[in-house]
Formats: structure tokens, sequence, C-alpha cells
């Protein structure tokens, strides 16, 4: 069967997640579009396409003991010089994701991997440009500001294009994913740019 590459995510929902969209690209991120406003549970990781049902059973039970919890993004920051990249900030909701992330990457599970980096959930708005551009997107989004209820992660799957598509949702505590559908209304407290 091969190999695919997975990652797990929490999703930026609407209208936050295309606004940040558009922003990256129009930063002259040439990634923007094949990657889906989140903020990482599990980086790009490598594994068997037959192992792709444990996976979700894993991935199903990690979802059920977790209930829904705040999430709260606010101004810029930058893993520069280590990494290329400008993010915006995840000010609450940072310990669920990284108590998330840790289950799914549980030594006894399916998706078992060492990180490059310290887990530090945020969001990316710039990776590998200019560093004119990358300073931009610093700049540009500092006083950027939304928030929403997580209520779900999901899984998805890096296509031979690079585009990373969707291939399940998880909801929280067993129950239905409530990540708003974009153009779906959602909490009016974000600043939009």
């Amino acid at each position: 069967m091969g190999t695919v590459t997975l990652g797990v995510s929490i999703a930026v929902p609407e209208p936050y997640g295309s606004l940040l969209q558009e922003r990256r690209a129009a930063f002259g991120d040439p990634a923007a579009h094949g990657i889906p406003t989140h903020v990482t549970l599990l980086p790009p990781t490598e594994a068997d396409a037959a192992a792709l049902p444990a996976v979700e059973t894993h991935l199903a039970a990690v979802a059920a003991a977790v209930r829904p919890f705040p999430m709260r993004l606010s101004g810029t920051g930058t893993f520069r010089p280590i990494s290329p990249v400008v993010f915006v900030q995840v000010v609450e909701g940072g310990a669920a994701c990284s108590w998330l992330q840790k289950r799914v990457r549980d030594p006894e599970g399916p998706l078992v991997r060492e990180l490059q980096f310290p887990y530090h959930p945020h969001v990316t708005v710039a990776h590998g440009i200019s560093e004119e551009a990358m300073d931009r997107a610093y700049e540009e989004l500092a006083e950027y500001r939304a928030s929403w209820t997580c209520a779900s992660f999901s899984l998805y799957e890096q296509g031979a294009d690079g585009v990373w598509r969707k291939l399940n949702t998880y909801a929280f505590g067993g129950g239905v994913a409530t990540v708003p559908a974009q153009g779906s209304p959602v909490d009016e407290t974000a600043t939009t740019l």
C-alpha cells in the first residue's frame, strides 16, 4: 500500500481561517493555498497507509477524552533566527493544545514521533519567505485578534501536489464536530484587517 504523509491539526474557523490564509498568500508564501489555516497537533508524519484504520481509531479515542475549550489568538511572534516562521500567537487554549499533541503522539499509539523543536502552539502566517516579507507579516498582523470555542481536530493527508486534504474530523467528547463551516457565523470578537 505504501506510505502517506499525515498531519493532525485544529482548524481555525471562518472567517478567521480564510482571512489568515489570504494574508499568508499576500505576504508571498507559495504554500499558503495548499495549507488550511491551523494549529498543528502533529506535524507532517510519514505513516504506513495500512495503518490508517488504527490512526483513525486512536484519534477518535483521543478526541473522546477532551471537552471543548476556548481558543484565543492575539498578536504575532516569530521563531527566527532558529526557523524562518512568523505566526499569530495562541494566547488561550495553548495548554489544551499541548495536552492534545502529546496524546496524539502517545508512545502506545500509531503516530509515535519525536519533534524537531519543543511544541509551541501557533498559527503560521509566513514561512520560508524573504526577511522583508516576514517582517511585514509580523508588523501587519501584530494587532490581530480572534477567539472561538475549539470542539474538534482533524486528520489531514498531504497529496503529491503538496496540498493538505482533510480525511476526517474528530469531535471532542465523542459528539458532533462544531467547528463552523466556511461562511458560517462565528464569534464577533475578532479584529479583521
